[in-house]
């Protein structure tokens, strides 16, 4: 099986910029995407033997999610279980026969850090639900979780110390996450890997000069590490500011 992740920053401006050439080619038999920016009935996807499930955020073009599947999953839901009021898009779980899959778009805690604390409440949230829903079946959790969890995952760990992705607590916070039974895939396969990123600033010849970090994860399981074929990162795929990510995996 193949799934695939991508933050498109805006899935009306990536389909002028050749998601849907990347999308025929790649052939997911899963393609999540984060970061949809837009409301229903704004933009129509003739994606041919798939099913669509989307989760639009309250405000206009901002947030959201969505997941295209060739295999119909068994239930659909979307927040973070029944207590947590999530108008942001951010989150939807796909059940299927032998594991569940999130795809989920973590909120950025901001340059001032002003939305740190809210982050980090969203963290626990999630921690809770993706470890309560391992002891039922498998997880495969996808998409941008805007953190760089090692120095290895970004460029320059010296001068990024402390920023907004990048603090000690948010890396704490996925550290804890993989404690609890699960494992970064990419790491997984490639601890040693270096220079390997998901996403890069626009300011000028940033991406050129691969000044990138590394924030676009599959993390699944532990139960499952050993069905893992390959995890990839598709550093060449433009259309973004992020890069689409990929598992292959026998399921």
């Amino acid at each position: 099986m193949k799934i695939v992740s991508w933050n498109v920053n805006g899935i009306r401006a990536c389909v002028k910029k050749g998601f849907l050439d990347y999308f025929e080619e790649v052939d997911a038999d899963i393609f999540c995407i984060q970061e949809t920016k837009m409301q229903e009935g704004q933009l129509a996807l003739e994606l041919e033997g798939y099913d669509q499930y989307w989760n639009y955020a309250i405000r206009k073009g901002y947030s959201g999610t969505a997941v295209f599947t060739k295999i119909k999953p068994l239930s659909v839901s979307y927040g973070v279980g029944e207590n947590v009021e999530e108008a942001e898009g951010r989150i939807i779980t796909l059940e299927f026969e032998e594991f569940y899959l999130i795809t989920m778009y973590t909120p950025n805690s901001k340059r001032d850090l002003s939305r740190l604390g809210e982050r980090l409440v969203w963290e626990e949230d999630v921690r809770a639900y993706i470890t309560k829903l391992d002891r039922v079946k498998p997880v495969i959790l996808c998409g941008d979780l805007n953190v760089a969890h090692q120095e290895i995952d970004l460029k320059n760990p010296k001068s990024n110390k402390g920023n907004s992705g990048f603090t000690d607590v948010e890396r704490e916070k996925m550290s804890l996450l993989l404690k609890d039974g699960f494992v970064d895939s990419f790491r997984h396969l490639y601890p040693d890997k270096t220079d390997v990123y998901s996403w890069w600033s626009y300011m000028s010849k940033v991406r050129e000069r691969n000044i990138g970090w590394r924030i676009d994860y599959f993390i699944i399981s532990d139960m499952l590490k050993d069905r893992l074929i390959d995890s990839q990162v598709h550093c060449d795929i433009l259309g973004s500011d992020h890069c689409p990510v990929c598992i292959e995996i026998n399921l």
